[in-house]
């Protein structure tokens, strides 16, 4: 037997669901990959956690972007952190192009709702 309806199939009991665009994961990569998807594709969003536990929000603290936030903070500081953290195996341009654009992207993320650890003066926690 078989039944639909606009977002499904159903064929002996098992659903079947066909979407444009399908995401692995519900961490702060994948939400933001689905809003960039826009309104026009049909989005699904898989994740084995709630979106709000993804590690993402379970980093808490893990958060790198050079905010200003702290003393000697920078993006250069930010590429060099990675470079050295990768045991100088990081491809350094494109830790440049991350720490660059880490920044607006935090903003971003902050001005979609996501919730940040804040200093005592309201500024977004960030660890150096």
């Amino acid at each position: 037997m078989t039944t639909e309806t606009q977002d499904s199939v159903v064929k002996n009991g098992v659903h079947h669901h066909q979407f444009d665009i399908v995401i692995v994961g519900a961490g702060g990569a994948g939400m933001r990959a689905a809003i960039e998807a826009g309104p026009g594709a049909k989005t699904a969003v898989i994740s084995k956690l709630y979106p709000t536990r993804s590690h993402t929000g379970a980093a808490q603290g893990g958060m790198a972007a050079a905010l200003a936030n702290v003393e000697e903070d920078s993006w250069e500081w930010h590429t060099f952190d990675t470079v050295k953290g990768g045991d100088y195996l990081v491809d350094q341009d494109a830790a440049e192009i991350l720490a660059k654009e880490a920044i607006d992207a935090v903003i971003d993320l902050e001005n979609m709702g996501l919730p940040f650890n804040r200093t005592p003066e309201g500024k977004i926690d960030q660890r150096r």
